[in-house]
């Protein structure tokens, strides 16, 4: 009797069986093309817009050397939980039950070290310290297991930096127990091992080190979450402004200052989204290696883009609450310093995507006139009122002289006024 030849699985069951893997997957699996973001991340994006808030009073009370220096230790701390959380749903479906409740527990842990933010240096050291890094461990070893056997690579990329967050735990609890200079030491060196991780490529004894290529994420997705944020930041300058302009009575000069922060935040907005936002997302949705990408122009990149925002935004608050007043050193510090943070971070980021890696000129100009202006600031005698309305030149100027180069150029420009002249003069 003939022996029957080996049955072989019909395409239609290995179809059927590839579509119930998908099903069970927690992933996205977008092959490095368009992930859309979800409302929960948007949901979860609300207790960053408090968190910023806190970040601003917190600097807005404390504009000493010391309180400069503890508010940039918190926001690179609170700018780490929310970039790797974009990184971890660049991955993980927020539509499947696991990946919504892993978010849902890490926005309630950020609610809580935003709660805690501004007595991280008091009282509330350890809350602030045991959510940080609930946070940043809890979300990194789910993303662990839910990687591991889809993507063993991916998997391993993610127990390296739960290794790097474990190291990293030691200096923040160290700093949280220590006395408030020995805590801005120790946690200053925590942010310094996990702002390096990246950079190293996660390298762990015995255990190899990731590689770039590990990193294949949906690019679209991380431009459109970091743009986000930027609305995040922009839109909490706004409140503490409207706040600070609401508390008081409507003079003149003060309906003035409130029009020129209000101008400055619509500057902002513009340098950011006109040119830069849609050519950072074509860029890094087109490129061959999206992680490594996403690792410099937005993960390290957006951070003085925003922390400028941020601190710009502290000014504008104080430019509203003493418009009649001389411009001190604090407002020249939070002032030009947001402005020119700003303009140097995202000069760097257009830098990244521009055809040839140059630095744009026109910011270039603006961060030279910035300095003028400060240097103008701190020698000659200015009124509030004055070093806004310059400051927001500066901004307008370098927005006029990008989208005019970007949308026909100067000689078009000059040709059509010289055309306007010409029809003049025949009347």
């Amino acid at each position: 009797m003939a022996s029957e030849a080996p049955t072989r699985p019909s395409i239609g069951a290995a179809i059927a069986k590839a579509e119930q893997t998908a099903r069970r997957s927690l992933l996205r699996n977008h092959g490095g093309g368009h992930a859309p973001v979800s409302f929960l991340e948007l949901f979860f994006d609300l207790v960053f817009v408090f968190a910023i808030t806190q970040l601003s009073h917190f600097l807005k009370d404390n504009l000493t050397a010391a309180g400069f220096a503890q508010a940039l230790v918190m926001f690179l701390a609170v700018w780490w939980a929310w970039m790797y959380t974009t990184w971890a749903t660049n991955w993980a479906d927020p539509q499947r039950f696991e990946v919504r409740v892993m978010l849902i527990l890490v926005m309630l842990a950020s609610l809580v070290m935003a709660v805690a933010l501004p007595r991280a240096f008091e009282d509330h050291a350890l809350i602030f310290v045991f959510a940080y890094i609930a946070i940043q461990l809890g979300r990194t070893l789910f993303m662990t297991a839910i990687l591991w056997k889809p993507s063993h690579r991916n998997g391993r990329s993610m127990l390296r930096i739960a290794v790097w967050f474990a190291v990293s735990a030691v200096a923040w609890v160290g700093g949280a127990l220590a006395d408030p200079a020995g805590r801005l030491a120790c946690w200053a060196l925590a942010i310094g091992i996990e702002y390096y991780g990246p950079l190293a490529l996660f390298p762990v004894p015995f255990f190899g080190r990731s590689s770039a290529s590990d990193w294949d994420i949906s690019g679209s997705h991380m431009a459109e979450r970091c743009g986000l944020f930027i609305i995040i930041a922009l839109g909490e300058g706004i409140i503490i402004t409207g706040a600070s302009f609401a508390g008081g009575s409507m003079e003149q000069g003060r309906v003035l200052a409130f029009l020129i922060t209000f101008l400055s935040s619509v500057l902002m907005w513009w340098l950011y989204f006109d040119m830069g936002a849609e050519r950072g997302s074509t860029h890094i949705s087109g490129h061959e290696q999206a992680g490594l990408v996403a690792r410099n122009a937005y993960t390290y990149l957006h951070m003085p883009i925003v922390l400028g925002i941020v601190i710009f935004a502290v000014g504008d608050a104080k430019l509203v609450a003493d418009w009649a007043s001389p411009a001190g050193d604090k407002l020249l510090a939070v002032l030009c310093g947001g402005a020119l943070l700003f303009l140097i971070g995202i000069g760097l980021f257009k830098r990244q995507h521009s055809a040839r890696g140059n630095f744009p000129f026109s910011h270039a100009i603006g961060v030279l006139l910035l300095v003028l202006l400060t240097l103008w600031a701190w020698n000659m005698p200015l009124n509030a009122l004055q070093l806004g309305g310059l400051g927001a030149a500066v901004f307008a100027l370098v927005a006029s002289w990008e989208w005019i180069s970007f949308h026909g150029g100067w000689q078009e420009r000059f040709n059509e006024l010289s055309a306007w002249a010409r029809l003049a003069n025949r009347y």
